[in-house]
């Protein structure tokens, strides 16, 4: 008999192999004939020019972050509303603060001058 949290193991090993087993497949089957054209960088198609660390606008990852904040807002809304009816005065009061939180980062991002496309 396995011991009570000996499944556990099982399931490690388990996916152990399973993760193990396609990466040694590709190592073993899979071509290998280096040159230098696949050594090159490749980035699009197009041939790099000049230096290939490039440093872009902090501005883009800005405007991930708020829509990764608006996007989580949406799913913790969307449940919300759904139950509307049955969720009492504390629940209403505790979106309420969510929103708020929400939009006072709106608020802060927008007076930074973050949400202007320079």
């Amino acid at each position: 008999m396995v011991e009570p949290f000996g499944f556990i193991g099982v399931f490690i090993a388990v996916a152990i192999v399973l993760a193990s087993v396609p990466l040694l497949l590709n190592w073993v089957l899979a071509p290998h004939k280096p040159n230098q054209i696949k050594s090159e960088t490749y980035e699009c198609g197009i041939e790099t020019q000049g230096d290939t660390w490039v440093q872009f606008k902090a501005q883009y990852y800005i405007y991930a972050l708020i829509f990764v904040i608006f996007d989580i807002e949406a799913v913790f809304l969307l449940p919300w509303a759904v139950a509307y009816n049955q969720i009492p005065l504390a629940g209403l009061i505790a979106m309420i603060v969510f929103i708020v939180l929400l939009a006072d980062g709106l608020v802060y991002a927008w007076r930074k001058g973050d949400l202007k496309w320079a």
